[in-house]
């Protein structure tokens, strides 16, 4: 597994790259209008948080944007314009930790089925004391390298939010 610097850098330079769009829409909206003193800081922020509540309202699950909208007491919006930051930001986190965990499920899955095969030849070899897991971690790479796991997975991250 790569560094957590490496991680959090791949996830930055993925994520300037997913909103660079809708950071383009905001600096035409707000901050360039706002810079040449056309429009006051108010409606800077309210013509910024239109691109950002649009971008988070299409990947956002119903249900999960339903709880919060439920808890607050906010009865059913007519536009995406009326959905708050305070309920739509939560949702949207909640949504994409979903989506993160089942990413993490359909990569675990063949690693524990790797792990389970080897374990079970060494039990039949009669070697108990063996911890499978230097045993099963190269072929664990060797998998992950031949499918072309980075590619698959940065290509799935992609496509959720950018489909071609």
């Amino acid at each position: 597994m790569p560094p957590n610097q490496v991680l959090i850098g791949l996830a930055l330079f993925m994520t300037f790259f997913i909103m660079a769009p809708t950071f383009q829409e905001v600096n035409e909206q707000a901050l360039q209008p706002l810079f040449n003193e056309e429009i006051t800081l108010e409606e800077a922020y309210d013509s910024a948080s239109l691109p950002i509540k649009e971008f988070m309202a299409k990947h956002t699950r119903q249900k999960d944007l339903a709880l919060f909208m439920n808890f607050a007491s906010i009865e059913e919006p007519e536009t995406i314009e009326d959905i708050p930051l305070t309920t739509l930001v939560p949702a949207y986190a909640i949504s994409e930790l979903k989506t993160a965990f089942q990413m993490g499920f359909m990569i675990f899955v063949p690693f524990l089925v790797i792990d389970m095969a080897v374990a079970s030849v060494l039990m039949s070899m009669g070697m108990m004391m063996l911890p499978p897991v230097m045993i099963s971690l190269p072929f664990k790479i060797l998998l992950f390298v031949l499918v072309d796991g980075w590619y698959l997975i940065t290509h799935s991250l992609l496509d959720g939010f950018l489909p071609l």
